[in-house]
């Protein structure tokens, strides 16, 4: 799998994605199996590499709110390996079957500790990718307040 298919990984070069290839391992994915919880301790970083992943939010005691189905090899999730307090963000779990890149957050940190250079162009690719996503929420709730604001003129 072509690793700079993954935002954190773009930019690196050919070598240094075969060493963080290296410390991935593959796991199998069944229907329904829940991968990493929100609010839980950030253990591993996922890429999609077959199947798709859902990704949830609890807004509530038993309510979810679906945030988006990741389809595309090369998609991730689990980012809060590489950043303090390590903690999952949202719920993943399996929506179609298929098969993930695990990386361990010890041997990610490992990797990043040995190589300044990894580290600090895959801390500014998830910099990018964050604030993009930062932007984008903020036109959503931008558009919600508008149409809401329309409705109580």
């Amino acid at each position: 799998m072509d690793l700079s298919l993954s935002y954190v990984f773009k930019n690196l070069n050919k070598d240094q994605l075969k060493r963080i290839e290296a410390v991935a391992t593959e796991l199998p994915i069944e229907e329904g199996q829940e991968i990493c919880k929100e609010g839980e301790e950030a253990k591993a970083l996922y890429i999609l590499k077959s199947g798709a992943v859902e990704l949830v939010t609890m807004v509530e005691n038993d309510f979810e709110l679906p945030i988006s189905i990741l389809r595309n090899p090369g998609d991730i999730f689990g980012a809060g390996v590489l950043v303090t307090p390590f903690e999952y963000a949202l719920t993943a779990r399996c929506f179609d079957a298929g098969t993930l890149l695990k990386f361990k957050r010890s041997k990610l940190q490992q990797l990043m500790k040995d190589d300044r250079d990894i580290s600090c162009i895959m801390m500014s690719n998830l910099a990018e990718y964050f604030l993009l996503r930062l932007k984008e929420s903020r036109r959503e709730i931008k558009i919600h307040f508008s149409t809401l604001l329309k409705s109580y003129r």
